[in-house]
């Protein structure tokens, strides 16, 4: 089985023209080592699937949770579509290792890098919007993002904790929180993160979680139990 048999089988997507998947694989990198290569590099279906993911991701929100605002609308799709929730689904599906990639962004470790991933799975879901149509693409986006649009929405009371500790802090110092990631352990496929808040270099809040995201909203809890009076509630 051809690689790109393997990755149309784990996603579940046969291409009708297999050069558009092809193509959502070649990094740029292997481009400028490979200038003669038959096909361009996948920045422009990078471009499609970003647009397209986000259109999606948002449609779903607003249909699936109607009293929520705007802005909670927008907390919720920035969670889903952000590069670290990208990275994780490109991740389960072992896109960088289908990647057409230079020598040296492979050496660097570049199969596993977070933006790249993430990129990789945007010009993948542009691919599949060209290759088959409005319809089966968002059927392949929601299927694919369903666990983090699940985890977002049961999260939703978090994904608040660091514009607010954000808008504490520049109330009380003008100046912004800083995060600094302490810790991380356990394989690539499941990390854990430890992250500390820090207000003007001093710690204000610790906060452990399963990616760095949610590992910073839990600081950013600690932060404002830390520094708000006794009488506030979060």
């Amino acid at each position: 089985m051809t690689d790109l048999a393997i990755l149309q089988a784990k996603t579940g997507i046969i291409f009708k023209n297999p050069s558009l998947l092809e193509q959502s694989l070649v990094h740029r990198s292997y481009r400028n080592e490979n200038p003669h290569f038959h096909l361009d590099s996948n920045e422009r279906l990078e471009f499609l699937g970003d647009a397209f993911i986000g259109y999606i991701v948002g449609e779903y929100f607003y249909n699936q949770l109607p009293d929520l605002t705007e802005g909670e609308l927008t907390k919720l799709r920035s969670a889903v579509v952000c590069g670290e929730s990208l990275a994780s689904v490109a991740a389960n599906l072992e896109l960088g290792d289908f990647l057409y990639m230079g020598r040296g962004e492979v050496a660097g470790g570049g199969r596993k890098r977070q933006r790249t991933l993430a990129s990789a799975l945007e010009a993948l879901v542009g691919a599949v919007l060209l290759d088959r149509g409005h319809d089966a693409a968002r059927k392949f986006t929601l299927r694919i993002l369903s666990e983090n649009m699940e985890n977002a929405k049961a999260n939703l009371h978090i994904l608040d904790y660091k514009s607010r500790l954000q808008e504490i802090v520049q109330a009380k110092q003008q100046i912004s929180p800083t995060y600094l990631t302490k810790e991380t352990y356990g394989p690539d496929h499941k990390k854990t993160f430890t992250v500390e808040v820090l207000v003007n270099g001093v710690a204000v809040g610790i906060g452990v979680g399963k990616s760095k995201q949610l590992a910073e909203k839990e600081a950013a809890k600690m932060a404002i139990k830390n520094l708000l009076p006794e009488d506030y509630s979060v």
